[in-house]
């Protein structure tokens, strides 16, 4: 079942933010995040806050979504005022956000544009299951405004896939990718390594199928069994391994080889561009801090060091919105040393590096560089090698001594 959510201080039901959290507001990106929260079967690795059809009804259903989505826009709109500006990106996740029918997605996106604005060149992702697509759907897709669609490949292994509880056939994805061409869309493709059974030639027969279907952008992410999900029940009862630090390490230094040998250049720790054009921009915002708007149940949001999360169930959340109020469930005000050290855990991870400086870090950055963790970039930065990549959590802790 989907984590918990954290504890914090109590929203006002108007969800007013800080007047400070509103101040330079222009100076800042914003991004919008739309949670679609529905899924047509629960894989059992995921802890993301998603619910099968039969889970739901009322005003939680897949039907009625949309104009639930819309109307905390519109709440949103109101809360920000003057601090309303044009999103840079807008990004649909999930769930399956596809399972929606395209004309629901269209509305949400339409709710955006009107409250906010869109701005002439920003970034509109939707995440999407193969299976969950057609070449007509994508079309649409694109014709709302859509300029960029992620595909949850995961692997390319029939027998991978079903540990991971995953239902498409490997087969479906370069058509997929195919259709989201022919409409006119940026792709990437998401994989999954370290899943039990996958050996590595595994992993290099997922990789060889996901670059001859040459997308635009690929994300590699090794396996997190989470507390609670199905795959952590079934490691504790000894049905299925559990992943090995060691396994997980090689494997990420295949997928970085074999990318890069295909032309890919990493610029965070598990994303890979084509090109620096096609690095994924909504989530380069959260990265480097700027403010984004979380719509949807379970949906985390940002503004000005005011970071709150709604409510997780969807017919809470549709009560809270029908009602008028905010759907948040609650927030925390972050102080400089919260929001410094939230910078150097995030910035640390991207390709184009960091100015030990900024944080007050030289004499620490000094030793990771004689270590052969940091490397110099641009500028006057210093940037993750890839044995820092491997070990990027112990180079945080050692920037925050």
């Amino acid at each position: 079942m989907p984590s918990t959510l954290p504890d914090g201080e109590t929203v006002p039901a108007d969800g007013a933010l800080p007047a400070a959290a509103l101040s330079g507001a222009a100076e800042r990106t914003f991004g919008v995040y739309l949670h679609v929260p529905f899924c047509s079967v629960r894989c059992g690795y995921c802890d993301f806050n998603t619910y099968t059809a039969t889970e739901l009804g009322g005003g939680g259903s897949q039907a009625a979504y949309a104009q639930t989505a819309a109307a905390e826009v519109r709440f949103a709109a109101g809360v920000l005022g003057e601090a309303v500006r044009p999103a840079g990106t807008v990004f649909f996740g999930g769930g399956t956000p596809t399972l929606l029918p395209s004309a629901d997605l269209a509305s949400m996106l339409a709710a955006v544009r009107d409250e906010f604005g869109i701005s002439p060149d920003a970034e509109v992702t939707t995440e999407a299951n193969p299976d969950s697509v057609s070449p007509q759907s994508l079309a649409d897709l694109k014709a709302a405004g859509f300029t960029r669609v992620s595909f949850g490949m995961q692997s390319a292994v029939p027998h991978v896939l079903a540990v991971l509880e995953r239902t498409h056939d490997p087969a479906r994805v370069p058509l997929a990718v195919r259709w989201a061409r022919q409409a006119g869309l940026d792709v990437s493709l998401d994989l999954i390594y370290g899943t039990p059974g996958e050996s590595h030639d595994d992993l290099r027969r997922s990789l060889d199928a996901a670059l001859a279907c040459e997308p635009d952008h690929v994300s590699a992410y090794a396996l997190i069994v989470e507390q609670g999900t199905k795959l952590a029940g079934q490691m504790r009862r000894g049905e299925v391994p559990e992943p090995s630090d060691d396994d997980e390490a090689d494997k990420y230094e295949i997928v970085d080889d074999t990318l890069a040998a295909a032309g890919y250049g990493w610029y965070e720790v598990s994303n890979w561009a084509r090109e620096p054009r096609f690095a994924c921009r909504h989530n380069l915002a959260y990265w480097r801090g700027g403010d984004w708007w979380g719509v949807g149940p379970g949906a985390h949001s940002h503004v000005g060091g005011v970071r709150w999360w709604n409510v997780k169930h969807p017919t809470a959340y549709a009560g809270r919105i029908a009602a008028g109020t905010s759907p948040a469930y609650a927030r925390e005000l972050l102080s400089a040393d919260d929001r410094r050290l939230e910078d150097v855990l995030l910035r640390s991870r991207l390709g184009e590096g960091f100015d030990p400086a900024w944080w007050g870090v030289r004499t620490q950055a000094a030793q990771l560089l004689l270590d052969g963790l940091l490397e110099p970039a641009a500028g006057g930065r210093v940037a993750l090698t890839r044995r820092g990549r491997l070990l990027a959590d112990a180079v945080v802790r050692r920037l925050l001594e």
